[in-house]
C-alpha cells in the first residue's frame, strides 16, 4: 500500500512495527535488533520491509557493510520517539488514576545544575521518597530543553530560550555568576575594576548553547565592552583548569568554584557589575501531563530546602 492510498493513520503502520523499526535504528544491525527483541532476524527483516511499502518510502540504506537511516527513516525515528514518550505519559497517567504510589522521576539539567546542584536535592528527595527511580541526563541548556519537549519530565536550567512559549519555568534557586582568575593574575585583589579594563583579557567560554556563555555575552554587549575570546570549552571542569593555568579569565556559576577558592587555586575578581544574578529555573512543558514523581520533585525544589539540602550544597564564599 503506498503512502498516498492510506486513508486512516492506523493503516501506516502498527505500534509493534515502529518498536522493531526504532530498535534497528538503535543498533544499526538487524541481526542485533533481532537479539534484543528475541525473534528472528528473517521476521525483523520482513517487518521492516513491510514498513517500508506501507509507507512508500526506503527507511534504511546500506552504505559499505553497515546500514545508515534515510531521511525519512531520520524523520521517522523522531516521531516515533514522540509517540512512545506520549504513550508512557498515558501509561503513566492511568496508572496515578488507579491509585499507584510508586513511580520515575525523569530530570534533564544544563551542565552546570546537574553537576552542582540538582544532584543534592535528588540526594535528599530520593531518602525521602526511595520508591521512586529517579534519572538524571546532563548537558547543555539547549539539549536539556530539546530532551525535556522530547520525554524528560522536567528540566533544570539557568536560563529559558527567548519565544519558548510551550514551557513553563519556575525560578527556585540563585544562581550568581562572577568573573574567576588565577590567583597572580594582573587584576587580583584590585576593587571595583572597569569593565573596559577586561577587554586587554583573554576570555575563556563554554559551548555554544551554554545558558552562563549566553548570560556573559549578552551582559557585556549591552556594555558596550568586546571580549577577546580564547578558547571555548566544553564543560565548567575544564574552565576552571584553564584558568587556574593562567590560560585566562572567565565568567562562571560562583557554586561551581567553591573548593577552588577554598584551596586558593581561583580567585573571584571584583568586577563593576558583577556579580550578575540570575536564578535556576524548574521548566516543564506547558499543558503536559505531569508524573506524581515529577510534582513532588517540582514541589520540593520550590519548598526552598533550607533545612532538608542546605547541608549537602556547596557553602557559597563570602
Amino acid at each position: 500500500m503506498g503512502v498516498g492510498r492510506m486513508n486512516r493513520p492506523e493503516d501506516a503502520f502498527s505500534l509493534h512495527q515502529l518498536r522493531i523499526f526504532q530498535t534497528v535504528a538503535r543498533r544499526m544491525s538487524f541481526s542485533r535488533a533481532a537479539e534484543d527483541m528475541i525473534v528472528s532476524q528473517p521476521a525483523v527483516s520482513i517487518h521492516i520491509k513491510n514498513l517500508e511499502r506501507q509507507l512508500g518510502l526506503p527507511l534504511f540504506e546500506k552504505v559499505g557493510r553497515r546500514i545508515v537511516l534515510t531521511e525519512a527513516g531520520e524523520r521517522l525515528l523522531h516521531y516515533s520517539q514522540r509517540i512512545f514518550a506520549l504513550l508512557d505519559e498515558t501509561v503513566e497517567a492511568m496508572r496515578v488514576l488507579a491509585g499507584g504510589q510508586e513511580g520515575r522521576l525523569e530530570v534533564a539539567a544544563d551542565t552546570t545544575a546537574g553537576v552542582y546542584v540538582v544532584p543534592a536535592y535528588l540526594g535528599s528527595f530520593r531518602r525521602l521518597h526511595p520508591g521512586i527511580a529517579i534519572s538524571l541526563e546532563v548537558t547543555n541548556r539547549t539539549a536539556a530543553v530539546e530532551r525535556l519537549l522530547l520525554r524528560e519530565d522536567l528540566a533544570v536550567i539557568g536560563q529559558v530560550p527567548e519565544q519558548a512559549d510551550e514551557l513553563v519555568a519556575t525560578p527556585f534557586l540563585v544562581n550568581e555568576l562572577v568573573v574567576i582568575a588565577g590567583p597572580d593574575h594582573r587584576l587580583a585583589g584590585q576593587h571595583r575594576i572597569p569593565l573596559q579594563e577586561l577587554e586587554q583579557e583573554t576570555f575563556l567560554l563554554r559551548e555554544p548553547g551554554s545558558g552562563t556563555r549566553a548570560t556573559a555575552e549578552r551582559f557585556f554587549a549591552e556594555a558596550g565592552v568586546r571580549l577577546r575570546a580564547g578558547m571555548e570549552l566544553g564543560s565548567n571542569s575544564a574552565i576552571k583548569q584553564a584558568v587556574a593555568n593562567g590560560l585566562g579569565i572567565a565568567v562562571i556559576p560562583r557554586r561551581a568554584i567553591a573548593l577552588e577558592l577554598e584551596a586558593g587555586r581561583l580567585v573571584v575578581l571584583d568586577v563593576q557589575g558583577f556579580p550578575r544574578l540570575r536564578t535556576w529555573q524548574v521548566v516543564e512543558v506547558r499543558n503536559r501531563f505531569l508524573p506524581p514523581p515529577a510534582r513532588l520533585f517540582k514541589s520540593f525544589l520550590l519548598a526552598g530546602q533550607e533545612g532538608t539540602v542546605a547541608e549537602v550544597l556547596p557553602r557559597q564564599p563570602g
